[in-house]
């Protein structure tokens, strides 16, 4: 891969055009095809659905998928097989009998949970290794890619006014330029998705006015991406005050969309912008409506919401461990599987009209919460970073139980009053007793595959545990 990387960089423009173009044809074969508009009209239709269609339609998804999962795929097989030979009388068509499964379980041996009658071969192979840099290994069959397809279609475009058939932009980790580049273009045009794809690697101050006129060269109409790389070109934009088009939407993907991001991709492109939720392993999702609300979509996956300590469900309204059992794909079905984010589930009926389950928010992942010494866990820290600190991105990694680093990148005028402002927002939230860390750094570090993460918490509840049977809990 890294050499057909190698060969990509050398071709001229032109030449790398003709390769994204082939790239999107053989994508646009295996996403849509003849049942892809009766698809998007089914699922638009299941916004209004009440709750008894919702129940009923659930509970017969359900049922297959664990029946399946139960006799036709060997992990879940012999895992039933053991608990058998030890006594356990439980039910596998009961989803509460079912453990949670951990990516670490998919990643050991992901072709354990393909079902006996699937090929590989003939399947589409996705691979993701999110933030953890560990690779997992996912395949579909061409009618669960052309039906998830069709589900992004309804509720990730559909819901803003736009469809496939618009020209748009994507801001993602792909080197679709080498990073030492220094003159345009950063970007290619991919004609098979009618996609413009910008490197999110060369937004700086000197390349922002050539990245506006890509998105007016290619008459885009919404962008999507990564919410920390739009909020980078928007900054970059509005620093600039250079003229930037009007788009439609924006849409956040692969990262939670803080609120300082969002105001600032707003105004930089007069444009609504609207969250997303979703995983490359098609276990759950969520886009978020007119009214700023984000509704799962329950054709996706069952979601449940349990403890951050224990396996148990939470209070409505309540954080807690995202676990999800996917609807979707059928032949590698995955039953309470760990996703490894935070979320709350929301409570009453939203104004939009769709009877769709709210998500009150993805908090982030489990490990992107800071936990005090009292046992605290805090997640959405990102309002510590509003428009009126100086700061162009910055990231919080605890250290320690009371210790929290700051990374920022400040602009020319920022001052050490707003560091000390900084600092004290985030023992408003934590406590007076965190230790707050300032350093100043160049650009926040992404992961692997070029995601943004706010928030990284190195320590963990074992960590507090420990500490309340230290010392300082002898005599109390």
């Amino acid at each position: 891969m890294a050499d057909l990387l190698k060969i990509y960089h050398r071709l001229p423009y032109s030449a790398k055009v003709l390769v994204a173009g082939a790239r999107g044809r053989y994508l646009n074969r295996w996403r849509y095809g003849a049942e892809t508009e009766p698809m998007v009209a089914e699922f638009l239709a299941h916004d209004r659905w009440s709750d008894e269609q919702w129940r009923d339609w659930r509970e017969e998804r359900l049922a297959m998928i664990l029946r399946r999962a139960a006799a036709d795929v060997p992990y879940y097989r012999e895992q039933w097989a053991r608990r058998r030979a030890a006594g356990d009388t439980s039910s596998p068509e009961v989803l509460a009998n079912w453990p949670i499964l951990t990516k670490e379980e998919v990643r050991k041996s992901p072709r354990a949970f393909l079902a006996d009658d699937c090929d590989p071969k003939a399947m589409y192979y996705e691979h993701t290794s999110g933030t953890s840099g560990k690779p997992l290994h996912i395949w579909l069959s061409k009618a669960t890619v052309r039906e998830w397809f069709a589900l992004f279609e309804a509720r990730s475009r559909r819901w803003y006014g736009v469809s496939r058939a618009d020209r748009w932009a994507i801001l993602g980790g792909q080197l679709v330029a080498p990073v030492d580049r220094e003159r345009p273009p950063f970007w290619v045009w991919n004609s098979g998705l009618n996609q413009l794809y910008l490197s999110a690697y060369h937004l700086t101050p000197a390349n922002i006015a050539a990245y506006l006129e890509a998105l007016k060269k290619h008459e885009v109409r919404y962008l999507l991406g990564y919410p920390s790389g739009l909020y980078r070109l928007a900054q970059q934009v509005i620093e600039s005050g250079m003229p930037a088009p009007r788009l439609a939407v924006a849409i956040g993907n692969a990262e939670p969309l803080l609120d300082h991001q969002r105001a600032v991709i707003a105004a930089a492109f007069g444009c609504p912008v609207r969250e997303t939720y979703g995983m490359a392993e098609i276990a759950a999702a969520a886009g978020e409506c007119e009214m700023g609300r984000l509704h799962a979509w329950p054709e996706a996956g069952h979601i449940e919401i349990v403890s951050d300590t224990a396996d148990e469900p939470v209070t409505v309204g309540e954080a807690g461990r995202l676990i999800a059992t996917g609807l979707m794909n059928r032949d590698m079905p995955l039953v309470r599987y760990e996703t490894g984010d935070r979320a709350a589930l929301g409570e009453g009926a939203c104004a939009c009209g769709r009877m769709l389950p709210i998500l009150k928010g993805i908090e982030g992942r489990v490990d992107d919460v800071v936990i005090t010494r009292d046992g605290r866990h805090i997640g959405r820290l990102d309002p510590v970073f509003k428009a009126d600190i100086p700061i162009r991105e910055a990231q919080l990694i605890q250290e320690e139980l009371d210790l929290i680093r700051v990374l920022y990148v400040p602009t020319d005028a920022y001052t050490p009053q707003d560091g000390e402002m900084l600092a004290q927002r985030i023992r408003d939230r934590t406590g007076d007793d965190m230790r707050v860390v300032l350093e100043a750094v160049d650009a926040v570090p992404r992961t692997a595959n070029g995601k943004f993460r706010a928030v990284i918490s190195r320590v963990s509840v074992h960590d507090v545990a420990q500490d309340a049977t230290g010392p300082q809990a002898v005599g109390s």
